[in-house]
């Protein structure tokens, strides 16, 4: 069938969790904090170092915002954060709106797929209300349904999940096009026979328009 909307996944794809030299205020120099930050926003796998007794929660975390919170600050304290106000306030910055930045060309193809009528939605494994994020950028209005893991009780890779997005935007899975960062959590649409199309989660200085190149490719924005 010929691909009549999308998908797009979140963290990766969309936005990319940038904070900036120092973020840790000197508790940590910038490699460490940049390893901690690449593990904490990981579309799969554990943090390195995690005691068993917290894999199954972690496993779980974007189902629940309160695990979600309990299991990254037991996380933070396990990889060397010194001390619990300091996870806290780690914590509390990755959900911060100011701390997401978009990718260059996220709004203008997210406004030039809405204005050719394409359906979109945005799925995500995650545990908090990103549209903050997207009302922060200008652009809440534009996706036509955000399906969120902890609200669905589902994540990727879960088919599920991929069916009920679909849904959501009014169509067949065979029409629909996933975007996404990770081939293992987002590249599962293919299980119910979507087009899946990866892009690399690279800083976002360095992918300047990864999206509207995999748009193009499927024939849904022009060269």
């Amino acid at each position: 069938m010929t691909i009549r909307g999308v998908l797009f996944d979140f963290s990766g794809t969309l936005f990319r969790l940038e904070l900036g030299d120092n973020w840790l205020d000197g508790l940590m120099d910038d490699a460490a904090a940049a390893d901690l930050l690449r593990q904490l926003t990981a579309p799969t796998g554990r943090l390195e170092g995690l005691p068993p007794a917290l894999h199954e929660a972690w496993d779980r975390r974007d189902l629940d915002p309160d695990l979600h919170r309990e299991v990254h600050l037991a996380a933070l304290a396990n990889i060397g954060v010194p001390d619990a106000a300091l996870a806290g306030k780690v914590y509390d910055r990755l959900l911060e709106p100011a701390s997401w930045q978009a990718y260059p060309d996220t709004a203008a193809v997210l406004a030039e797929l809405k204005a050719a009528g394409y359906p979109v939605g945005v799925l995500s494994n995650i545990a908090w209300d990103i549209r903050t994020v997207f009302d922060r950028h200008g652009v809440a209005a534009l996706p036509d349904e955000y399906v969120l893991s902890y609200v669905e009780g589902r994540v990727k890779p879960d088919p599920e999940l991929f069916r009920t997005g679909c849904a959501r935007i009014g169509l067949d899975p065979a029409e629909v096009l996933m975007i996404g960062d990770s081939q293992e959590a987002d590249g599962g649409a293919e299980a119910i026979g979507c087009a899946f199309a990866l892009v690399p989660p690279l800083p976002t200085a360095q992918r300047p328009d990864a999206l509207r190149a995999v748009l193009r490719t499927h024939g849904l924005l022009p060269a």
